[in-house]
């Protein structure tokens, strides 16, 4: 079982990086690798690169997605990211990645990718994952240990554990930081707040529970 689970994630990260042209939001590379130095205050459009006759093989490896992540939160599920941030060796080569973790009845709330697609392989339980198009259709599928599920660049998308034991997945993406929009966390966690005149027309709700989702603590999977 466990050499099945690591095929597929090999699978996941060749899907992502093997084609730039047509799966990589980022850039192409105009050298074999620029490690990031996450310890410069120089402001660019990723990551400074580390002087090259500084990188070492450790550089190149992250270790630690044996471990399960942390789902004791209101979510129920825990996203372990692999980006540049996490794993300097990703810079500039537009790909990255997050090990997904969910209690049973655990969500991963609706949010979008703004930079990336995401290819989403179940390795353990089930997960009741979609997302929705532009024309509001809803693409829908209970996903099952070793399925796969696509969700295009941009798009709202979500997964829930709607089986009886944790479930686990790998997440791969086209960018080395796709960035993260979590739905209510930006419309009703915003700072400063959306007006709630507009909130109560955009979403046909009364002032009163605009206020109440106001002032809820609104947390993250990012």
């Amino acid at each position: 079982m466990a050499a099945q689970r690591l095929i597929l994630l090999l699978l996941a990260l060749i899907a992502t990086s093997s084609s730039p042209a047509a799966f990589a939001a980022d850039p192409n590379q105009l050298q074999d690798f620029c490690v990031a130095d996450t310890n410069s205050n120089i402001i660019v459009n990723g990551f400074v690169c580390k002087d090259p006759n500084l990188v070492i093989e450790n550089d190149f490896l992250y270790r630690g997605l044996n471990h399960p992540g942390n789902t004791a939160n209101q979510l129920g599920s825990n996203v372990t990211l692999v980006f540049a941030q996490q794993f300097p060796g990703l810079n500039a080569l537009g790909v990255a990645g997050a090990r997904l973790d969910f209690a049973v009845g655990g969500v991963n709330p609706p949010h979008t990718h703004p930079r990336a697609s995401e290819l989403l392989v179940v390795f353990k339980g089930t997960l009741y994952a979609g997302f929705v198009a532009s024309n509001n259709k809803l693409y829908i599928r209970v996903l099952y240990e070793g399925d796969a599920f696509i969700f295009p660049q941009g798009l709202i998308h979500f997964q829930f554990n709607n089986g009886k034991t944790d479930a686990v997945a790998w997440a791969s993406f086209g960018s080395q930081y796709p960035g993260r929009v979590d739905i209510a966390n930006a419309v009703f966690g915003a700072k400063p707040p959306i007006s709630k005149y507009l909130l109560e027309k955009s979403f046909q709700l009364d002032e009163k529970t605009v206020e109440l989702l106001q002032a809820k603590l609104w947390i993250t999977n990012s």
